[in-house]
């Protein structure tokens, strides 16, 4: 074998962990007592919430960024577990989306997030829940 081949081997093979490490993660994070039916019922309130956090100047760099990316996350076509696989395909979205949330959470704070919500109160809390905070 060449070394270009053999390099190219080894890249390959770098990637292929790297994902399935990252798949574990994502299964290992994911959230256990969310329905997905709950999560699709509040996206509208979650966007506005979004919207609202990335536009505001007083928060921190920092969480805007993170928001950001995920909304970046969210819209991109490439995903670690491809959308057509059932139940799983969302899987990666909505866990990027909890690990965000929680810093979010952890840097601004309950308050300010609620400050903030124009949705439903069954939203907040769901929302609670996903953080970690209910």
């Amino acid at each position: 074998m060449s070394v270009d081949a053999d390099l190219l081997l080894r890249i390959v093979l770098g990637l292929l962990a790297a994902w399935a490490v990252l798949v574990a993660g994502l299964w290992v994070f994911r959230p256990r007592d969310v329905a997905l039916s709950e999560l699709v019922a509040f996206v509208p309130d979650l966007v506005r919430l979004v919207r609202s956090l990335v536009g505001d100047r007083a928060v921190p760099l920092a969480v805007r960024a993170a928001l950001v990316f995920l909304l970046v996350w969210l819209v991109s076509p490439i995903d670690l577990i491809p959308d057509f696989i059932p139940v799983l395909g969302p899987l990666d979205d909505v866990v990027v989306a909890v690990i965000v949330l929680r810093f979010v959470r952890r840097r601004l704070g309950l308050e300010a997030l609620r400050a903030r919500w124009v949705g439903s109160d069954a939203g907040f809390l769901l929302l609670e829940r996903m953080v970690g905070a209910g």
